[in-house]
Formats: structure tokens, C-alpha cells, sequence
């Protein structure tokens, strides 16, 4: 009698911290619309970044753009703020990011990239549309952004820097995430005419062709912004504080960049631990800094509705299950002529394991993937549980080994998510040694279910399907 009120402990949290993010998400939705107007006035400098269709993650990188957008209009930035858009990027996303956020969207026709047979990542194809930062002539400097960007405060001191300036943050190779330059007409029809004769490219991306492009600039000196405020000339390097990769930050659990303001975090690496997938968070710490800079900024009103939905299908899914119980194991175990017996026996028991692996993967796929992770991760163990109620009620197994892997999972968010490793060395054996030590669990837990399996076949083939079978023959059960 206690699960019930579990469960409705465990729902009425969910709805409560659902409406506390709907309701941050409202106010700082008021906040933008009262102040979006200040930065509609024409500046001299902008803020860019790219946009494009045609991966299987575009929802996500519209999320990111906004996110980011909002984030730089609360550091109060002197300079408009652009997206370079592509003429198939879907027009409501465009008057979203145009009346809701406040951008300046610029259309344009993708770059064909040449490379592109050369080129292992569809994701890249279009990531030369980053050349039409080059084409904002409108402007003095730009400072042009790839959505992965995390910005702990202003950095319009960027705009003193000179025609090009970018970070190194591989020792031999600037990363082209957030770079400074002039916009240039020459300069863009020069790297169009480049493109065309197929200039050698590393990567067939914009990194690649940018590197090359500009393959002198390690050997250019530091940027430090004049105190006037001028605008120097030519081209620099940046410190490493406007572009700390984040694995860096994941050795030492703290960020120890020694050159330069620590103004901009960047996330490169594999696309689906970005930071604003729900599941990036505790397994990279810095995934909740994300997403608490969207909770003050964007919100999560769009994921909402989809939420509430599938607590509603979870409760209901829980609920069902419970009371079908009966039925749901007549349904299973049914007695078969003996040729056939071998086959169902084996077939019932890959069924069964096979629905309790798919509760562990079906939530973590229908969640929306750009939600908050503490909501993500409630979803996940909420849905793993109502369908591992399924194959609970059906196959009559026990629920605790069933629902180890569950508690399993809760137990590693909590050494993952715990503050105070003194690195991430300590970080990661604790990870480790939580993993040796519940692999023997994991294994019992599996032969327990196996051997009531087992145990639940046996007993069924003595044992009427219906009350109108008849008993067995009395030999039958000699053997035993």
C-alpha cells in the first residue's frame, strides 16, 4: 500500500517543479519584451551566428541560438545581435527569434561546400555559411559564434581587436567557435573565389578552410584592448580565457586559465553531450550551467505540455498495469502442446527480458531533449518504472530486481552529481568504484529474474490455462 503514495509523492514534484520553471520562463519573457526594444538601436558592432537546416538535431541548435542570444542581451552588450540564416530555416522559427528575442535575422542562400565528398560529418556540409559573416558590411567588427558558447560576462572589448582574431585552443590550431573580424567585401569574394578553385581544406568544414585561410595567425601577437577604446589593426591571437574548452575544466573540476579574462566557455566535441541535451548533466557537470542560463533567459514553456503528457501516460501506464495483473499473466503463461514447448518457453523468456531492457531505453528516447536535466532525469526513472510495471505485472516477476537498474541509475547520478570532489580524477574512480561495486548486484539481480522465470513456467505447465481445462494426467508429473 506504501508504492502508491511514492508514486504520488514522486508526480506531484514533478508538477510542482514543472510550474516553477513555466512560471521563471513567463517572467523572464516579460523582462526581454520590456527591454528588447533598447537594443534596436544601430550599432557600430554585432554579435553573429549561423543557422542552417538539414540535421537530425536542428530543434536543439534553434534552442541553443536563442538561448544564447538572451544570454548576451542580460550581459548587457553594446552591439546588435545577428543570425545568419538559411532560406529553408522555418519562418516561424525566424519571427520567433525576430519579435520574441529581438535578432536581427539575415537570409541567405547556402554555401556550396566542395568538400563535401571529402567529408565523413553531414553535420559540417553547411557550416561554410559562416563565410557570410565577412559580408555584413553594415558593420565595423563581428564577432561570429558557433551556439555552443557559454558566456560568463560581456566581452564587447573584442570588438578593438583587429581585421581577424581567434583563440588557440589546440597548441598549433585557432578554433574558429568565436573569432573577431572586419567585414570585407574583397575578403568575401576572395574566399567564395577560394572555395571555387577548391583551396586545401583539413576538415571540409569551416574550421578547415578558415585555419588555411589564415595560416599565419600564430605567429601574430596577444590582443589586450586599449584602454582608449580604440580599434587596433591587423590580426591577433586571443587568450585562452574567450574560449576554455570545457574538457579542460573537467580534469580539475575548476576552471585555472591563467591568460586573459575567463569570459567564454566553449563545448567542442561529440554533438550529443552538448551541453543542452537533458542527459549531458551530471555526466559533465558544466550541462547544468547551460541550462541555468536558459532557465533565466528562454525558459522551458515549449517542453511543457510534453512533459505534463507523459507523466499522465506513466501514472496511467502504472495504474493499468496494476489492476490487469491477472489478466496480463493469463495472457502469458498458457499451456502448450509438447511440440511447441521448447519454443514458447524460450520465446516467453526472451520476451521477458527483452521489455524490461526496452523500459530502460523507450523513456530516454520519447523525453524531449532539450528539457531541464533534474525534470529529464525525474521523467526517465518515473517512465523506466511504469514500464517495467508492465513486465512486472505480466511476467510476475519480482519487483525489486527488476527495478535495480532504476535504482541503479538513481545511485550514479548521485555520485556524478556530488560537489565536492577535490578533481576529476577523484570524480572519476568514485564512478568507478560505484560501477564495481554494483556489477554483482546487476548480475544477481538478473539470475533472480531468469530463475523465476524459470520457477513461473514450470509451475504453469502442471496448472490449468482456464478453470474448464482439464487437470493433467496423473503420471504426468512422476518425474518430479
Amino acid at each position: 500500500m506504501k508504492r502508491p503514495r511514492v508514486e504520488f509523492a514522486v508526480v506531484i514534484s514533478l508538477l510542482l517543479l514543472s510550474a516553477v520553471v513555466v512560471a521563471r520562463g513567463i517572467s523572464v519573457q516579460q523582462k526581454l519584451n520590456k527591454n528588447k526594444n533598447k537594443n534596436k538601436n544601430k550599432n557600430k558592432n554585432a554579435y553573429a551566428t549561423m543557422m542552417y537546416m538539414g540535421t537530425p538535431r536542428d530543434y536543439e541548435f534553434y534552442v541553443a541560438t536563442r538561448v544564447m542570444m538572451r544570454s548576451l542581451y542580460k550581459l548587457h552588450v553594446q552591439a546588435d545581435l545577428v543570425v545568419i540564416a538559411s532560406i529553408d530555416v522555418p519562418l516561424h522559427w525566424v519571427h520567433s527569434m525576430e519579435v520574441e528575442d529581438g535578432l536581427k535575422v539575415v537570409r541567405v542562400k547556402n554555401v556550396h561546400n566542395p568538400y563535401i565528398a571529402d567529408n565523413d560529418h553531414d553535420r559540417f556540409k553547411l557550416t561554410l555559411n559562416k563565410l557570410y559573416a565577412w559580408n555584413l558590411l553594415e558593420y565595423e567588427r563581428v564577432i561570429m559564434l558557433d551556439v555552443d558558447n557559454l558566456f560568463l560576462q560581456n566581452t564587447d572589448e573584442l570588438f578593438q581587436c583587429g581585421q581577424f582574431c581567434a583563440a588557440f585552443i589546440n597548441p598549433c590550431i585557432f578554433h574558429t567557435g568565436l573569432f573577431v573580424l572586419q567585414p570585407s567585401a574583397q575578403v568575401f569574394k576572395d574566399m567564395l573565389y577560394q572555395l571555387q578553385m577548391k583551396r586545401p581544406n583539413e576538415d571540409g568544414a569551416d574550421q578547415g578552410f578558415i585555419g588555411g585561410y589564415f595560416s599565419n595567425l600564430l605567429d601574430m601577437p596577444m590582443f589586450y584592448p586599449p584602454a582608449n577604446g580604440s580599434k587596433l589593426n591587423g590580426y591577433y591571437r586571443l587568450p585562452l580565457g574567450y574560449q576554455m574548452d570545457a574538457s579542460y575544466y573537467y580534469l580539475k573540476l575548476r576552471w585555472n586559465v591563467p591568460c586573459g579574462p575567463n569570459s567564454v566557455i566553449t563545448f567542442p566535441g561529440a554533438v550529443w553531450m552538448k551541453p543542452w541535451y537533458w542527459w549531458s548533466w551530471p555526466v559533465l557537470p558544466l550541462g547544468f550551467s547551460w541550462h541555468e542560463q536558459r532557465r533565466k533567459t528562454l525558459g522551458y514553456g515549449a517542453e511543457m505540455p510534453m512533459v505534463l503528457l507523459e507523466v499522465l501516460l506513466y501514472l496511467g501506464i502504472i495504474t493499468l498495469t496494476r489492476l490487469a495483473r491477472p489478466s496480463f499473466s493469463k495472457l502469458c503463461y498458457r499451456r502448450f502442446e509438447p511440440k511447441n514447448v521448447l519454443l514458447y518457453h524460450t520465446s516467453l523468456k526472451f520476451l521477458a527480458i527483452t521489455s524490461i531492457i526496452a523500459a530502460y531505453i523507450f523513456p530516454f528516447i520519447i523525453i524531449p531533449h532539450t528539457i531541464h536535466p533534474v525534470i529529464g532525469w525525474s521523467l526517465y526513472l518515473l517512465g523506466s518504472f511504469s514500464f517495467c510495471s508492465i513486465a512486472i505485472n505480466a511476467f510476475l516477476l519480482p519487483t525489486l530486481a527488476v527495478l535495480t537498474p532504476c535504482i541503479g541509475t538513481f545511485g550514479v547520478l548521485l555520485v556524478m552529481a556530488f560537489p565536492w570532489y577535490k578533481d576529476g580524477v577523484a570524480r572519476a574512480l568514485a564512478v568507478f568504484a560505484y560501477a564495481f561495486c554494483a556489477s554483482p548486484i546487476l548480475w544477481v539481480t538478473y539470475s533472480k529474474v531468469v530463475a523465476t522465470l524459470q520457477v513461473s513456467i514450470e509451475r504453469e505447465a502442471f496448472l490449468p490455462s482456464r478453470l474448464s481445462d482439464s487437470p493433467p494426467v496423473s503420471g504426468f508429473n512422476k518425474l518430479y
